[in-house]
């Protein structure tokens, strides 16, 4: 049970489904705070903090793509989107948009619950930073001492989570990282096997870093095994 009351915004149409994530936030030391609508979501994130939003993408008013962008125009509050939407191009759109992670229903409260803290965790370690030297690749930097990421010497908006994939990269700068191994660093142990959810997320990093992101020019796939980025 989680020692803090950490605060989280459910977005969700569904009462039902709302009053099962509620009831399993709350048994893990959680307080749940709803929205029915994306207008009321947006109208609560104004007034008052939260530490997560969980968002359902098709909500009555407007869609949940909008809310995402919407809340990133002022805020870097991790975003986990539950939504019965399971194409990659839905994920890698929602991800792109500035969603943290994604979910696919039906899930269980275990695999929900086991995503928040894996995005609560990247938020606090964003917060905490690091002092790390400056590293880069060609016009690609990261900046660990100052927590920013720059291409051709801009700076480039990413989430903690695209943050934390593009940290543990340069920290083994040239070597093949598995899968697996990617899944385990970035979501947790016992996080399962969801490639899915990687491709998505790399896609979404690619179409920030790399000109042309059929043809990669900094993270390269080693088709079977993961991915590698290039050591210059």
């Amino acid at each position: 049970m989680q020692s803090s009351k950490e605060t989280i915004l459910v977005v969700e149409d569904d009462t039902q489904i709302r009053s099962f994530i509620c009831y399993a936030l709350k048994q893990e030391g959680f307080s749940c705070m709803t929205a029915g609508t994306a207008q009321s979501a947006l109208s609560q994130l104004v007034s008052q903090p939260v530490d997560l939003v969980l968002l359902d993408l098709g909500l009555p008013d407007f869609d949940g793509m909008e809310v995402i962008r919407k809340v990133r125009e002022w805020s870097e509050v991790p975003i986990l989107v539950v939504s019965a939407r399971d194409q990659d191009r839905e994920k890698a759109a929602a991800l792109d948009a500035g969603a943290d992670d994604y979910l696919t229903k039906p899930f269980s409260a275990t695999e929900l619950l086991a995503r928040i803290r894996v995005a609560l965790r990247h938020l606090h370690r964003a917060s905490a930073g690091t002092s790390q030297a400056m590293l880069c690749v060609g016009g690609l930097c990261m900046d660990f001492s100052r927590h920013l990421v720059t291409l051709d010497a801009a700076p480039l908006h990413v989430t903690p989570l695209e943050y934390s994939l593009l940290a543990l990269f340069f920290k083994n700068m040239g070597k093949v990282l598995t899968t697996q191994y990617i899944l385990r660093e970035i979501y947790g142990v016992g996080y399962g096997t969801d490639t899915q959810a990687l491709r998505a997320l790399m896609a979404g990093l690619r179409r920030k870093i790399e000109k042309n992101p059929a043809s990669p020019r900094y993270i390269l796939t080693e088709i079977g095994v993961g991915y590698r980025l290039v050591d210059e």
